[in-house]
């Protein structure tokens, strides 16, 4: 239970960078996947879409964040920023290894269309118990024992950790654990043995949940790689309160000593939010990380290479400086802006990792100093064309198309941008005016979002990158989120019927032209 010191990364590898040539991919995250038991997984349906994207000539799968979700069911508000999510975990891997049987999934929540989450997390929690208990009979696959163990040496520096946050938080009802008795709260040491040795199967248990994930990720993450597909993995700049992150290194955040935050995260008013972005997330201690040589973020972003092939550094402009909100608060509009010590923390990273496989999200309110930051390390920034076409004087705008520069991500829109139809039957006037001029045509409301795509693709951005909804046309009902709104979201699934052979054969024509055709592909040919 106590905090190890940082491990020696010095020898690992630099990571994947973005190719010289032009190149694109889909934005999917796993839980949309189609597939028969209610949510995407890491399974037969998976490797059929990383199939799918290889026919359409694409080199990139973007995913959310892959950690375990909270209340909401947000990925960028999970209970361990290293851990995996259970529920992605792939329930016919599990039956065809023996560690469940068929009778174990008849009772399945189906929602075809929607994850219901809460539903979700309830059957498939009595299963990995299931599954756990006929590992521990020594059933299923010869070789998962000497494989588990080999995990938890490998993993404990974070795992230990999260596995006995997961348990307390599952023994006390799935309280928070700034609600826990103070001797939990506190990390007392000879507490937090006492409950290891009463509960050790709880413990355990998580950490084997914890195997089958990162078993079975790694088996498609190999599996895309095969075929010349490379995963775009997202991490957040920050944490969630109740995390075993937060829990077990208290002292490198600004918590009292109730465990509750004297500041938190946001950001100020933008093209989201009226009022801001109240997140709730606490504050770093930067001055406590700087001391310490950054070793955490080091950590994480060495997990992040384990897990991902490049990394999309969510609110990037946090480590330049990060909107400081008092706790409580109604809203996130009496912020002010805090210095980071970004260009440090970036630096130690690159010498102790080798070059940073970052996309910077340099969305909302960007200054000079966040450019420089961003440029100082040769990162390629971020460009929405969704909001290319609101401002007033749009053929200025960096979004403008014809202004991308060739270092950049082109999205026709995020996660948390309604769909490009979506976009355009609520468009202004401005907007679609601005539309119209730049493609000089007058397109039919079915036709803007293949527009929009060619927009994209054909721009000199390196990368260019689209939802899987605006692949499919699909209106607002398929969105992902909507910033700022805190229930009701991150539930769309994809129906499989619509990954069509044509689908994929349209992509692929539009990549090929635009010069971004995978260079697997063109070797093939």
């Amino acid at each position: 239970m106590t905090q190890t010191p940082a491990p020696d990364l010095s020898s690992i590898s630099d990571y994947a960078s973005l190719p010289e040539h032009r190149s694109s991919g889909v934005l999917l995250h796993p839980t949309s996947l189609p597939g028969p038991y209610g949510t995407g997984e890491l399974g037969h349906e998976a490797r059929q879409w990383v199939d799918w994207l290889q026919e359409a000539g694409q080199t990139y799968w973007q995913i959310l964040p892959l950690g375990p979700t909270g209340h909401g069911n947000s990925p960028y508000q999970t209970l361990g920023a290293f851990a995996g999510n259970p529920l992605l975990i792939s329930l016919s891997e599990l039956l065809g290894s023996g560690l469940l049987s068929a009778a174990d999934l008849h009772a399945a929540p189906l929602h075809p269309e929607r994850v219901d989450f809460d539903a979700q997390t309830a059957w498939r929690s009595e299963l990995l118990w299931t599954a756990y208990r006929r590992f521990q009979a020594g059933e299923g696959p010869a070789e998962l024992a000497a494989e588990f163990s080999a995990y938890k040496a490998a993993q404990a520096r974070w795992l230990d950790n999260y596995a006995l946050f997961r348990a307390l938080k599952e023994v006390h009802g799935g309280a928070a654990w700034f609600q826990w008795a103070a001797e939990y709260r506190r990390r007392d040491q000879a507490a937090l043995t006492r409950f290891q040795q009463d509960h050790f199967d709880v413990v355990e248990h998580i950490r084997f949940i914890q195997f089958l994930f990162e078993r079975q990720w790694q088996a498609l993450r190999a599996y895309a790689g095969e075929r010349g597909v490379q995963i775009v993995g997202d991490l957040p700049i920050f944490v969630a309160l109740d995390s075993s992150d937060v829990w077990a290194h208290q002292d490198l955040f600004a918590l009292d000593e109730q465990g509750q935050p004297t500041v938190q995260a946001g950001v100020p008013p933008d093209y989201f939010a009226a009022e801001g972005q109240l997140w709730g997330n606490p504050l770093y201690r930067w001055d406590r990380m700087q001391e310490q040589g950054f070793d955490w973020w080091v950590a994480r972003f060495a997990r992040s290479r384990e897990l991902y092939d490049l990394i999309r550094v969510d609110h990037f402009r946090g480590f330049e400086a990060y909107w400081e909100v008092p706790y409580p608060a109604e809203n996130a509009m009496g912020g002010r802006w805090v210095p980071a010590p970004g260009r440090e923390l970036l630096a130690e990273v690159r010498r102790r990792l080798g070059d940073l496989p970052i996309i910077a999200e340099d969305l909302g309110v960007i200054t000079p100093k966040v450019e420089e930051l961003r440029d100082e390390f040769e990162l390629p920034g971020m460009v929405v064309l969704q909001f290319a076409f609101s401002d007033e004087d749009f053929w200025n705008s960096p979004f403008y198309p014809a202004n991308i520069v060739r270092n950049r991500v082109v999205y026709t829109g995020t996660h948390d941008n309604d769909t490009t139809l979506g976009w355009w039957r609520t468009a202004s006037d401005l907007e679609k005016h601005h539309f119209r001029s730049f493609t000089a045509s007058d397109p039919a409301e079915d036709e803007v979002t293949w527009r929009m795509l060619g927009i994209a693709w054909h721009s000199r951005a390196r990368v260019a990158i689209a939802p899987l909804q605006d692949l499919l046309n699909l209106g607002t009902d398929a969105r992902m989120n909507v910033p700022g709104s805190a229930t009701g979201h991150w539930g769309w699934r994809a129906d499989a019927s619509a990954l069509t052979p044509e689908l994929a054969a349209r992509l692929r024509e539009l990549t090929e032209e635009s010069g971004r055709l995978a260079a697997q592909v063109q070797a093939a040919d």
